[in-house]
C-alpha cells in the first residue's frame, strides 16, 4: 500500500491542503471569489439600471414621436382649413368682381341705350325740322314765311332737344 503511487499522491494532496490552509490560500481564494461575486452583482445592477434608462428613453422617444405626429396632423388640418378659407375668400372675391363687372356692363348698356335713344330723337327732330321747313317753304311765301319758318325751326329744336 505504501508503494502504490496513488497512495503517495493522496498523501501529497492532503499535505498540500494542510499547507494551503496554514498559509491562508483558502481565505484568499474565498475573498477573490467574494470580490468576483460582488463585481458580477454590480455589473448586473448596472445592466439593470441601463436597461431601465433605455426603457425610459424609448418611452420618451415614443411620446415625442406621438406628439410630433399629433402636431403634424394639426398642421395638416390647419393648412387644409386655411386652404379652404382662402378658396372661399377667393370665390367670394370672384363673385363680387363678377357682380361689379355685370353692374358696370349693365350701366354701360343703359348709357348706350340712352345715347341711342337721344340720337334717334335728335335724328327724328332733324327729320321733322327738315320736313316742316320743306312743307312751309312750299306753302308759305315771302318775308312772313321766312320769319315763321325760322321761328318754328327754333321752337321745334328747343322742344325736341
Amino acid at each position: 500500500m505504501f508503494f502504490d503511487p496513488e497512495t503517495w499522491v493522496a498523501v501529497a494532496f492532503v499535505i498540500l491542503m494542510v499547507v494551503f490552509g496554514y498559509v491562508g490560500v483558502f481565505k484568499s481564494a474565498m475573498t477573490a471569489l467574494d470580490h468576483r461575486a460582488d463585481r458580477i452583482k454590480a455589473e448586473l445592477a448596472d445592466a439593470t439600471r441601463l436597461k431601465e434608462e433605455a426603457a425610459k428613453v424609448l418611452a420618451d422617444y415614443k411620446a415625442r414621436s406621438a406628439t410630433a405626429e399629433r402636431e403634424a396632423a394639426d398642421i395638416i388640418s390647419n393648412a387644409k382649413a386655411e386652404a379652404e378659407r382662402i378658396a372661399a375668400d377667393a370665390k367670394a372675391k370672384m363673385e363680387d368682381f363678377v357682380a361689379r363687372r355685370t353692374k358696370t356692363a349693365e350701366s354701360k348698356i343703359a348709357l348706350a341705350e340712352a345715347q341711342a335713344l337721344a340720337d334717334v330723337r335728335a335724328a327724328a327732330a332733324e327729320a321733322a325740322v327738315q320736313a316742316a321747313s320743306t312743307i312751309l317753304s312750299q306753302s308759305v311765301k315771302g318775308q312772313v314765311a321766312d320769319d315763321l319758318l325760322a321761328k318754328g325751326i327754333n321752337e321745334v329744336r328747343q322742344k325736341l332737344n
